[in-house]
């Protein structure tokens, strides 16, 4: 009988030692059957199965063309090969058609035979719709891939419970963008473009629909770069909605003191899978922290205008290799972190995304009174 076992639980020290035959899932939606798929991969020893797509295929309730979310599957898929697995597949029901060839495996799912209800609920029109998206990608020794995917669903949850008739939250989605992909086992990558591109239709689903509050939120630095431009093409798009993001949480006017107000590491201690990672997953999920494996890192090769931390300074932007500045894929000293920091700096993340959500809500309606009013160049029109 196949063993499954959870692919984003690992860390990537751990996925180097699988065996490059070993199968690998990625499903579209859950709930399919176990032992038909053991069946149709032949039975294996073990199966890993990654983060399942939350949404984005017909049925789904949050549908995007087939060949944008095709092209993002396929750069998945194109990841784990390109670290030498041969076996890597998509889950997906029947009737949909990705251009992934035998990479595709198809059985009956629930949303076949009957539609998931509408992601977002219609009747949450008036909500700012909350988008938090993570990643799969190595976190050092100690944490695992699903750590940054762990730690903006369980934000934009908070959020949504503190305030739940302003906020409404998609499922958090586990996959983003690695431009350092190659460096550690593990680290999966949407590619810049295909990101965008679903993100963007993902948008164009939402304002179609009648939302005109959107916040994309990322757990995921690499992510921030290119959502920045899914906020540009889709305000250019759709010129009577407010479409906001940010950097990483726990980086604006609450976040930023909190952490300087606790923080035990110097500068350079938080950079990835160090001391606020590390906390808020010792907090949210101790059983997936491996804290006898951790391994400080602070070498960042740092100058006035280029270093790294929590939140990134100097007027430099750049993407030099990681290998330069870490050995074990982690920027930071997690050996320091404790759960009760992790707790404080969650709800600090919390509050801030909360005032965020009233700050969209208030853009929004002011911008909507001076349209309606005729304001400027809208009396033109």
């Amino acid at each position: 009988m196949s063993q499954f076992f959870e692919f984003a639980h690992l860390t990537w020290p751990e996925v180097a030692e699988l065996p490059r035959a070993t199968p690998l899932v990625i499903p579209l939606g859950e709930g399919y059957d176990r032992a038909r798929l053991a069946e149709t991969l032949r039975e294996p020893p073990r199966v890993g199965l990654l983060p399942a797509v939350p949404f984005g295929w017909r049925g789904s309730g949050l549908a995007v063309p087939e060949p944008v979310l095709g092209r993002l599957l396929a750069n998945l898929v194109e990841s784990l090969r390109d670290d030498g697995f041969s076996a890597v597949y998509v889950l997906t029901p029947p009737n949909l058609h990705y251009e992934l060839g035998a990479a595709q495996l198809v059985q009956h799912h629930s949303s076949f035979n009957q539609a998931a209800p509408a992601l977002p609920p219609v009747g949450a029109v008036d909500s700012v719709v909350l988008v938090p998206i993570g990643h799969t990608e190595q976190h050092g020794h100690h944490l695992p891939l699903s750590t940054d995917t762990e730690i903006i669903a369980a934000i934009a949850h908070g959020t949504v419970t503190a305030a739940p008739t302003r906020a409404v939250s998609l499922p958090a989605f586990p996959y983003g963008v690695s431009t350092h992909r190659p460096a550690f086992a593990g680290t999966l990558n949407c590619g810049g473009r295909a990101f965008e591109d679903f993100w963007l239709a993902v948008l164009d689903v939402l304002a179609a629909r009648g939302f005109d509050r959107m916040y994309l939120m990322s757990g995921h630095g690499g992510n921030c770069s290119f959502l920045v431009n899914v906020v540009k093409y889709a305000g250019e798009r759709h010129r009577r909605i407010f479409c906001a993001t940010t950097w990483l949480h726990t980086s604006g006017h609450l976040g930023a003191p909190a952490i300087d107000a606790h923080r035990v590491s110097a500068r350079g201690g938080m950079g990835h899978a160090g001391e606020l990672e590390t906390s808020m997953l010792l907090h949210l999920r101790p059983e997936l922290c491996h804290m006898d494996r951790v391994v400080d890192e602070t070498d960042f090769i740092t100058t006035r205008n280029y270093y790294m931390d929590w939140i990134e300074g100097g007027a430099l932007v750049a993407n030099p290799p990681w290998e330069d500045d870490t050995a074990t894929g982690a920027y930071g000293a997690g050996s320091v972190a404790t759960a009760e920091h992790g707790r404080i700096w969650l709800e600090a993340a919390v509050a801030e995304k909360v005032a965020h959500v009233e700050e969209i809500h208030e853009q929004q309606r002011r911008r909507e009174e001076r349209r309606t009013a005729g304001w400027g160049r809208w009396g033109m029109a």
